[in-house]
């Protein structure tokens, strides 16, 4: 199974309160680990514009007022430019299923403090990681769901609306789950 460009859908009582009705976008899976972005968890009170300042980055009219999302508890301090636009493919910059694209250079971020795209895009500081077999173990023990990934869900749906819609994309109604987990 290759989760890379599918979305993962916390449960119910998973037990980390990091991922609390998380919505994860899967960049990376295979036998050495995996790694994503969480697409629904903004920084409380802070913009893009505070971002750049702090970078000195000249922001002369882009996409200020778009919200930081944390991306994981993983390399908090580094920023994340989810999009896709496949024309930015400067060396570090990650192809993911589905046509997304992920970059991790500054240059990005000067084009968007400049308006001069990407547009859409999420930005977000740190990441998610899981160990060999560490997410499926994960999934196994029903800590997770798993979906298809869509523009509409990753770049078209508000932050404190994507957990429903996510399970909703795939058919679960979010009141029938449980945070109990059980076996057959």
């Amino acid at each position: 199974m290759d989760l890379t460009g599918q979305l993962l859908i916390a449960m119910p009582g998973m037990g980390d309160p990091r991922f609390d009705r998380s919505v994860v976008l899967i960049c990376t899976y295979s036998d050495e680990g995996a790694m994503g972005i969480i697409l629904n968890k903004p920084v409380p009170d802070m913009r893009l514009r505070e971002v750049l300042d702090r970078m000195d980055m000249d922001a002369a009219g882009g996409p200020l007022d778009a919200p930081v999302h944390i991306g994981g508890p993983v390399q908090t301090e580094r920023g994340f430019v989810l999009h896709t636009d496949k024309t930015r493919l400067p060396d570090k910059t990650m192809l993911i299923p589905g046509g997304y694209v992920m970059s991790v250079t500054q240059d990005v971020l000067h084009d968007i403090g400049a308006a001069r795209g990407p547009d859409p895009f999420l930005f977000a500081l740190g990441y998610s990681g899981w160990g060999p077999a560490q997410l499926d173990g994960e999934i196994a023990a029903n800590g997770w769901l798993t979906a298809p990934a869509s523009h509409d869900l990753v770049f078209g749906t508000q932050a404190a609306q994507l957990w429903e819609a996510a399970l909703r994309s795939i058919g679960i109604d979010p009141v029938s789950l449980s945070g109990a987990a059980g076996r057959a």
